[in-house]
């Protein structure tokens, strides 16, 4: 299923037991799977990791800079762009969901960012340095292995995620494009559900958002979706799968 997708069920409830509210949300964190309280303790207790809180339309990295750390949302709302030589503002993505990560893979590879984020809301984060999962010394802690773990199997998830998408961009048209996206994502009653903003989407599918707008309501028109928030529902499966 697509990470543009919103499961019916959270795997956890980031807001329950007796944690504080960051522990709590760590517990939900792809990067912190497998660890018990002791392990997210001794993450927390770490030099090498730091809270930030930033004001709406700070900047917490700039293009061009060299990556010493990746980062975890606690709380708010970021976005991932890049500007054009021309001054023009491309949204790439946005990251909303406490425990959501960025930033990991230009860390790993030690390249420098080719985007920059900004807050889009008073906005908490997270901040592990490299050195906390770099793993040069004799006795790593159970939490540095579990990061290193956890972070083969994120670019694992990245790269299957990335080859949906390599199979969606190929189709011709943005009608089957949009098609491919929701058959791979959709459930048994043909129901998807996004976990995104439709902004999100367009720059996942590589068009603009008026232009997905137009499509999403022209296929309502021709009777094969029913587009209501966050939620489409495909009517007609028959024809909705001649796009394929």
């Amino acid at each position: 299923m697509s990470e543009l997708v919103r499961p019916h069920q959270k795997e956890c409830a980031c807001q329950a037991g007796t944690d504080s509210p960051v522990a709590a949300v760590l517990r939900c964190s792809t990067l912190t799977a497998g660890m018990g309280e002791a392990e997210i303790a001794d993450l927390l207790a770490s030099s090498q990791v730091r809270r930030h809180v930033f004001s709406t339309g700070e900047i917490v990295f700039h293009e061009g800079d060299v990556p010493h750390s990746l980062y975890i949302l606690l709380s708010g709302e970021v976005h991932i762009l890049k500007d054009t030589f021309s001054g023009r503002r491309i949204f790439v993505s946005e990251i909303n969901e406490p425990g959501d990560m960025f930033g990991e893979v230009y860390e790993v590879l030690r390249k420098p960012y080719d985007v920059y984020v900004e807050a889009a809301a008073k906005t908490e984060l997270l901040e592990i340095g490299s050195r906390f999962f770099t793993l040069d010394g004799d006795n790593p802690s159970r939490s540095a292995l579990l990061v290193e773990r956890n972070l083969m199997r994120i670019f694992a998830r990245k790269a299957y995620f990335m080859h949906g998408r390599i199979k969606v961009l190929a189709s011709g048209s943005l009608r089957e494009k949009l098609v491919r996206f929701l058959f791979q994502s959709m459930d048994a009653e043909g129901r998807v559900e996004l976990s995104v903003s439709r902004e999100y989407l367009a720059a996942y599918l590589a068009v603009t958002r008026p232009s997905l707008s137009r499509e999403l309501s022209a296929m309502q028109r021709d009777g094969l979706l029913s587009v209501s928030g966050k939620e489409i529902q495909v009517l007609d499966l028959e024809r909705f799968e001649e796009y394929l």
